[in-house]
């Protein structure tokens, strides 16, 4: 108790000698303690206008305030696939010994959590200009023009899981630190389809390599009857990527024989096609029903295509203008699409 009234007489004295005019060394000197802790008790007073020790929130943090700023800075900032683990070795290397949820909650207070990265194409600065240019002229395009669209895409889909997972520090909403990958880079099968916001079209599971004679055969034997059956119109426009089947010179007399309009697309740009959100969510209700062999697995892809809401189609559709916005300012870059 003694010392407690002591130390209060202490700072008591250092503020009155600074209010006389005294400087922080003769303070230090007169009273017989360190210059910082005059320094200290004068930045208090000034700040709260009081020396007495105020309530604090909780116990103190473990970790220094230059370790805390170096987690956030230097380790998942500038090392975004740091794990856990090797910023708990980092920070004892220093003297910091603390537990992995400490870690994670300072960097949850900065903003910063842990998040599966995206998987991305590697986009050149040529891909970049293309999907920017695209996002630019179709931006004041109305909503009717995109309910005429029947987008169309191949995909793979594996029997046991989806591809590794790997996780970053990002803040929420944004797509920084991507996986670049490449397209169709195995699977167990693979699948052609189409929808458009009246719902999903048909779904066609590809027997052996893709070339353009079996593309065509399956836009013979699906595209019009996916088109009738969403009550597109004859006047609809077809969406395809720029894969050297589809663009062959047959193909595109194909789609001319035939009075298909096909909207001109930008290459390496799955965040502009909206059956990219459906692919995601197919693949995760088809593991759901765990298939054990590939007949399985094909059956509940076309299960699960079909049971794809109506509604969820039309959202993705309604909402493209937010995904052109977001290309442009990601400047033609990925996006959280």
């Amino acid at each position: 108790m003694k010392n407690k009234e002591h130390t209060r007489q202490v700072r008591d004295t250092v503020v009155k000698k600074f209010k006389a005019g005294f400087g922080y060394k003769k303070i230090s000197q007169a009273l017989n303690i360190p210059r910082s802790t005059v320094q200290a008790i004068i930045l208090k007073w000034k700040e709260y206008q009081t020396t007495a020790n105020l309530p604090r929130p909780g116990r103190p943090s473990k970790l220094s305030a230059h370790t805390r700023r170096r987690l956030r800075c230097r380790d998942a900032a500038k090392r975004p696939m740091i794990t856990l683990d090797e910023m708990q070795r980092s920070t004892a290397e220093v003297g910091d010994s603390v537990h992995r949820t400490t870690i994670s909650r300072i960097l949850h207070k900065s903003g910063l959590y842990g998040r599966v990265a995206r998987r991305k194409p590697f986009l050149k600065d040529i891909h970049k200009k293309c999907c920017l240019k695209f996002a630019t002229s179709h931006l004041g395009d109305t909503p009717n023009m995109w309910k005429k669209v029947l987008w169309s895409d191949e995909t793979k889909i594996e029997l046991f899981g989806n591809n590794a997972k790997r996780y970053v520090w990002r803040k929420s909403n944004t797509a920084e630190h991507t996986i670049p990958t490449v397209k169709h880079g195995g699977g167990s099968i693979m699948v052609w389809a189409c929808f458009s916001s009246a719902g999903t079209g048909k779904m066609v599971k590809i027997d052996g390599k893709m070339d353009g004679a079996k593309y065509r055969t399956i836009l013979e034997e699906n595209l019009m009857e996916s088109a009738k059956d969403l009550r597109l119109g004859r006047r609809f426009v077809f969406q395809q990527d720029n894969d050297p089947k589809h663009k062959a010179k047959s193909t595109m007399e194909w789609f001319k024989n035939k009075h298909i309009q096909v909207l001109e697309w930008p290459s390496q740009s799955p965040d502009l096609n909206p059956i990219e959100n459906l692919w995601k969510e197919l693949k995760t209700a088809v593991h759901k029903c765990s298939p054990s062999n590939l007949t399985e697995l094909e059956l509940f892809c076309k299960e699960e295509w079909e049971k794809m809401s109506v509604s969820r189609c039309a959202k993705l559709i309604e909402t493209y203008p937010k995904r052109l916005t977001a290309v442009i300012a990601a400047k033609g870059g990925t996006t959280k699409y």
